[in-house]
């Protein structure tokens, strides 16, 4: 699992690179505008039905079945199932694509309807999610592709699939939107054309597995069909997910110009701790978990899902407490450039603020759902879903309501409510911190179910793992506050060299700090190998 980790997490640590390398160059040449906003809600559009259809229910189904059928039957099995389950799942997204495109104004209605009264934003939105709802057909294949990799460990692949992605968004933004009447259609074409490459790049390692076969229609296949049945909890539970993601987005687009997009970037910082770890170690763990589960191996399964949560702490709690103590210096230095102004900084750095403080349960919980999925329990996840939903449903409505009293003139106040949070900037922290508190009632609800099930037992050593992880970031955080302290100023009348260079001070220094106190505490390399 180590070596899976680390194959899984180097290669989406270049992505992750080139994501960030993505964004810097997008808030350069766009900024935070309508021509933004309208792109990163079409842009979700195909992302909110890829977690429904690929990554959410079908991949937590597939993978799970498809490691059965390996360990328990023979490579002719797995090539039929691999065919019947692409053909099968193919056809569907052919209908849904064809959906999207001919419906693509009445989703645009459903995602933003703040934008109904603007004409051009919603015209331009339409027109984008014309352009990459396809997405959702090849991202999908591509999802069932990486998930038959990862079955047989080969986690680089799938893991670097999303490089191709970034890449084709950066040659948009830098050399090809320049030159068009409409600049950020070009990152529709180039979501579009990712989407095909992504495809493309997998299909030669599934060549070399002898898993390359014809699509071909199968609903009655049998392991497709309990495939099915294992994804309709999880496809509400998925949905449970992806309809808080909507009803968020309907929420921004209800406030100031800008604010999708400060969302949108503020969880881009999120994506490196995340997806190098929380979802690597979800991705690497899951297949591992079935093994033991097929082979009723409860104390591997057990020492499995052990080494999962100590790794992920490790590296999450000391992230969130970076980013929280850092958010302001990260987002001046890599966005504040061309049109991202002083005041996008600070807007998207409040909300890098409060979802920083919901990181450690949002890897949690990537590292928790394998747990239910290897024993292809698809129904629990879904109750904590529904609880998380409501959440945070509530709490946005709260927190909105709660910054908008405190931060609103008077003026704006006597008007109407709506017309009110559309002109306090702002208001977008209120759905982050939203976000994260609902994070943490998904995972202690999914920690009491899975402890009630008995299949984890804790192993040795937690209480000193507690002790070193907690000096190591107490230790961190005082570098990094008094790194603050000595550079206070980080927006206004700072050059970007300047930025530059004190901000990979403080990250070496803040990581060093927490590495050297880690090892002084008695952590050795070794330790990650787990039990």
């Amino acid at each position: 699992m180590l070596r899976g980790l680390l194959s899984f997490s180097s290669m989406t640590m270049i992505s992750r690179v080139l994501g960030l390398v993505r964004d810097i160059s997008m808030s350069h040449v766009f900024g935070a505008t309508v021509a933004t906003d309208a792109f990163v809600v079409a842009f979700r559009i195909p992302n909110f039905m890829r977690r429904l259809f690929a990554e959410g229910s079908f991949s937590t189904a597939f993978v799970p079945v498809f490691t059965e059928v390996k360990e328990t039957g023979s490579h002719d099995d797995l090539k039929r199932l691999m065919a019947t389950v692409a053909g099968t799942l193919g056809g569907v997204l052919l209908m849904v694509t064809a959906l999207g495109l001919i419906f693509a104004p009445q989703l645009a209605t459903a995602f933003i309807p703040g934008a109904l009264d603007q004409p051009h934003k919603f015209d331009l939105t339409t027109e984008l999610v014309r352009w990459m709802f396809p997405f959702l057909l090849f991202v999908s294949l591509t999802a069932l592709a990486g998930g038959a990799l990862n079955s047989f460990h080969r986690f680089a692949m799938p893991a670097l699939a999303p490089v191709i992605l970034n890449v084709c968004m950066i040659v948009a933004a830098l050399w090809i939107a320049p030159h068009l009447h409409v600049p950020i259609l070009a990152m529709g074409w180039a979501v579009l054309l990712a989407g095909v490459l992504q495809l493309l790049f997998l299909l030669p390692a599934l060549r070399k597995l002898d898993l390359l076969v014809l699509p071909r229609w199968g609903w009655r296949h049998p392991q497709v069909r309990k495939i099915m049945r294992l994804m309709v909890p999880t496809l509400f539970g998925s949905s449970v997910a992806q309809i808080n993601l909507l009803l968020d987005t309907i929420v921004v687009s209800l406030l100031v110009t800008g604010s999708q997009t400060w969302l949108w970037q503020s969880t881009r910082f999120l994506e490196l701790p995340l997806g190098v770890f929380g979802v690597a170690l979800g991705t690497v763990i899951l297949p591992s978990l079935s093994r033991h589960h097929v082979g009723t191996d409860r104390a591997g399964f057990s020492k499995a899902l052990d080494w999962g949560l100590r790794i992920t702490l490790l590296i999450a709690v000391p992230a969130a407490i970076a980013l929280a103590l850092l958010a302001e210096p990260l987002v001046a230095t890599l966005f504040q450039n061309g049109q991202y102004t002083a005041f996008d900084t600070r807007m998207t750095a409040a909300a890098v603020l409060a979802l920083s403080c919901g990181l450690p349960a949002y890897a949690l919980v990537k590292v928790v759902l394998p747990a239910f999925y290897a024993r292809q329990d698809t129904r629990t996840p879904v109750k904590a879903g529904v609880a998380s939903l409501v959440i945070n449903m509530i709490f946005n409505g709260l927190l909105i309501a709660l910054f908008f009293e405190l931060w609103a003139p008077a003026s704006v106040k006597q008007g109407s409510w709506l017309d009110g949070i559309a002109q306090v900037p702002g208001l977008h922290v209120g759905l982050a911190l939203a976000s994260a508190l609902a994070s943490y009632v998904n995972f202690m609800l999914l920690w009491r179910w899975l402890k009630r099930a008995g299949v984890y037992q804790r192993q040795p050593g937690w209480a000193r793992h507690w002790l070193r992880l907690g000096s190591s970031c107490l230790a961190m955080a005082a570098v990094l506050l008094l790194g603050r302290w000595l550079w206070p100023e980080w927006v206004n009348g700072v050059a970007v060299a300047t930025r530059l260079w004190r901000l990979a001070v403080l990250v070496v220094a803040g990581a060093g700090t927490y590495v050297a106190v880690l090892f002084a505490g008695g952590f050795r390399l070794r330790d990650l190998r787990g039990a």
